[in-house]
């Protein structure tokens, strides 16, 4: 596995004491310390790239506290714009038809994600693969990717984590077995990329292509309405 995968991260509500994702912190130290030096040996145009910088790096990795809303429909798990809606015959993650729903993340999208519907993680695979643009429709089959599969109440839910043309590291906190929570966090894709849902082909999709949604907020889907 190469090393810009880490697939746990050993912690317990990782995020809630920090406005900044975790997995930030050696940047925004890194760029800070670099500020600092230049600060210090009064080299005032280095000092300014660096707060800029340091600046431009906390506001990537903010993780923002979002109340979960009430129950009747799945969330989005990520923040971003909805750049595919489709119905797929058979897909590799939960075997067999579903409804996929793709949102891309751009570099000014909060990137941690968030678990949208209850339910026990019943597998996580790590896949290698190459970093083309993740609005491309390859994407989803050649990128880099990590997948968690979710047995819920309304059936098996893959949620794909695809890297993209500048993300290359995928960050993943959670473990096979674990009872998830909606609207917890469960990892995060560095600078930029997109996470790929698959539904029970019976669920009624809330969604648009072109709609911008929030992680761990926005409606995405729901079970059919009986007649």
């Amino acid at each position: 596995m190469k090393d810009y995968f880490q697939v746990r991260v050993p912690a317990v509500n990782i995020n809630n004491s920090l406005p900044v994702a975790r997995p930030g912190l050696v940047f925004i130290i890194g760029t800070a310390l670099c500020f600092l030096i230049f600060a210090l040996a009064d080299m005032c145009f280095g000092a300014t790239v660096f707060f800029l910088l340091t600046a431009f790096v906390v506001w990537f990795f903010r993780d923002p506290e979002r109340p979960t809303p009430p129950e009747g429909f799945g969330l989005s798990p990520a923040d971003g714009r909805v750049i595919r809606v489709e119905n797929v015959a058979d897909n590799p993650y939960t075997h067999g038809p579903a409804k996929k729903v793709s949102i891309f993340m751009n570099v000014f999208n909060v990137h941690v994600n968030r678990i949208p519907l209850d339910g026990r993680l019943a597998e996580q695979n790590y896949y290698p693969g190459l970093f083309v643009n993740a609005s491309f429709d390859k994407a989803s089959e050649h990128n880099e990717r990590n997948a968690l599969v979710l047995d819920t109440a309304e059936g098996r839910v893959a949620l794909v984590q695809i890297a993209g043309l500048v993300a290359r590291r995928i960050v993943s906190w959670v473990g096979e077995g674990e009872e998830l929570r909606r609207g917890q966090r469960f990892g995060m894709i560095r600078f930029g990329s997109r996470v790929d849902l698959y539904l029970p082909p019976d669920s009624e999709i809330m969604v648009a292509i072109g709609q911008k949604v929030s992680a761990g907020w926005s409606p995405v889907w729901r079970r059919p309405r009986s007649n």
